[in-house]
């Protein structure tokens, strides 16, 4: 089994048309209660910055920003484009994709992290500070794994069963590598989903779980000797499809 590549869970997604971003930042009342619900004004730069990142701005802007604007030079590495850049105009990446889709599949990855988790603890591989920051990590996704359940059951959904699971625990440097692998996936995860959401207030949980998930990555990638920001000043986002294709090797069938 090959170790999983960063590369495998950050490559360019389809361009997307506009969504829940840019209806926050056209609408003042509702950006006022997301950042209230996501931190209070100090996050309001967080949120300008990722509404950056999602192509939000005036509609001049997303019009020069759609297909057919090649300038030559990657979308997925140009902070001018950031993911703005990787949107297409057709079809609207909403339709046939529900927010309870959405929450279930965002659901599925927290419950392989727990999991993942969970069995690095068990494997009494590490210890000191760094046992203790793996543990840590392992309330953080079990917290947000309850956070969802609990998203899906208020919305009338089932919530999935989690899935069985093995990785491939044989060293510490194999398991730093696959623990921000996995984290770096999941940050691209929630970002990849962001322009689908419908729901501000599911959109807000999905964005405070992201920056964590981001949070858990650098430092894993530090404690892996690979660079903190592995794909510069703009992350990039996944599909559904690249990230189940990159966790599809740790369920057990």
């Amino acid at each position: 089994m090959h170790d999983p590549s960063l590369e495998q869970v950050t490559k360019s997604l389809p361009r997307y048309p506009a969504g829940a971003m840019e209806e926050l930042d056209r609408d003042p009342s509702s950006r006022k209660r997301f950042l209230s619900m996501v931190g209070g004004a100090g996050t309001a730069t967080v949120f300008a910055t990722f509404l950056a990142a999602c192509g939000g701005g005036s509609d001049d802007d997303d019009e020069g920003s759609t297909a057919g604007g090649d300038s030559g030079t990657d979308p997925t590495a140009s902070p001018a484009g950031g993911a703005a850049a990787t949107r297409e105009p057709n079809p609207d990446p909403k339709e046939g994709t529900t927010d309870l889709e959405i929450l279930g599949y965002a659901l599925s990855l927290e419950q392989l992290e727990a999991a993942f988790y969970t069995d690095v603890i068990e494997s009494d591989l590490f210890t000191g500070a760094d046992l203790g920051t793996i543990k840590q990590f392992g309330e953080d996704e079990q917290v947000h794994l309850e956070l969802l359940e609990a998203t899906i059951k208020k919305l009338g959904g089932e919530v999935p069963v989690a899935p069985k699971t093995k990785f491939p625990l044989t060293s510490q440097a194999g398991v730093l590598k696959l623990a921000s692998a996995l984290e770096n996936g999941g940050a691209a995860a929630y970002l990849g989903q962001a322009n689908r959401i419908r729901s501000k207030e599911v959109l807000a949980a999905a964005l405070s779980i992201h920056t964590v998930e981001a949070r858990h990555a650098a430092t894993l990638n530090s404690l892996a000797g690979l660079p903190p920001e592995p794909q510069g000043a703009f992350a990039v986002p996944a599909s559904m499809e690249q990230i189940l294709t990159f966790v599809q090797r740790f369920i057990v069938p």
